[in-house]
Order: structure tokens, then C-alpha cells, then sequence
């Protein structure tokens, strides 16, 4: 009965050795991936946080009525100029991805004007959006150099 256990023994363990090593091999000749903290995607709070601190840098002059981090919104409320006090801005400012990418970031902005003591809708000049938009992005392209630098 020995005889005959061992000898299906033996090719079965020689099968799943087989096995094993190749699958071992499969998995050699590369380095294991090194992280990259400046990479692209960092995301500890569920969007680009390079892109986060920036648009909250920002839009820092206003003050704030929403900040998620998960969903990547930042909402600011009104806010006039003190040297022009007869507009008022609000913005919207949202980030649609982990990845440090233009398209990965969304502006909005409101804008009244005090018209006879009532806050009258007025209308935001593109220019203006794609002015902050780009502040925004290159901020944190500086944020992401500055990272890997260190």
C-alpha cells in the first residue's frame, strides 16, 4: 500500500511544484513598482489633492459654505470686493478626477450687482472662469514639482 501511495504522491507533488514555480517565474524579471508620491493620481481624500489644496487656495479670499474632499466640490459664499461693494461673486469650484488634469476641473461662478439695495443677477464674463481655472491648475502643478523635488 506504501508503494503505491508514494507513487501517486510523488507525481502530484512534482505537478504542483511545477505549477508553483512557473507561476513564481511569471512574476519575476521587474522591479516591483515604485511609489511615486508625486504622481498623478495622489488621492488620500477622493480627488487629486494636488488639485484640491490648490482650489482651496484660491477661492481662499471667499468664504466657504461647502468643502468635500470625497466628492471634490468646494463652495463659496458671496463675496464683494471691499473696493467694489455694489458686486458680490459666488463660485463653484469642482474636481472630477484623481488625475492632475485640466479637464479634471470644473469652475463656476455667479455674479450679482446692487441695483437699488437688491442683489440683481448679472452675467460672468468666460474669461473670468478660465482665469481661475488656470490659476487653480497651475498652482498645483507647482504643488506636484514641489513634491517630487523633495
Amino acid at each position: 500500500m506504501r508503494a503505491t501511495l508514494s507513487t501517486i504522491r510523488r507525481p502530484a507533488l512534482i505537478a504542483l511544484s511545477s505549477v508553483a514555480v512557473l507561476s513564481l517565474a511569471a512574476c519575476g524579471g521587474r522591479e516591483a513598482p515604485r511609489a511615486d508620491l508625486a504622481a498623478a493620481q495622489v488621492t488620500s481624500i477622493g480627488v487629486n489633492s494636488y488639485l484640491w489644496r490648490a482650489a482651496l487656495e484660491a477661492v481662499s479670499f471667499a468664504p466657504l459654505l461647502q468643502a468635500d474632499s470625497a466628492g471634490g466640490v468646494i463652495v463659496t459664499d458671496w463675496y464683494a470686493n471691499p473696493q467694489n461693494p455694489g458686486e458680490r461673486v459666488k463660485m463653484t469650484v469642482t474636481i472630477l478626477d484623481s488625475d492632475l488634469r485640466a479637464d479634471a476641473l470644473r469652475v463656476a461662478a455667479s455674479r450679482q450687482v446692487n441695483q437699488g439695495g437688491n442683489w440683481v443677477d448679472a452675467p460672468v464674463q468666460a474669461a473670468t472662469v478660465q482665469q481661475l481655472e488656470g490659476i487653480i491648475l497651475t498652482k498645483a502643478r507647482d504643488l506636484r514639482r514641489a513634491a517630487v523635488a523633495s
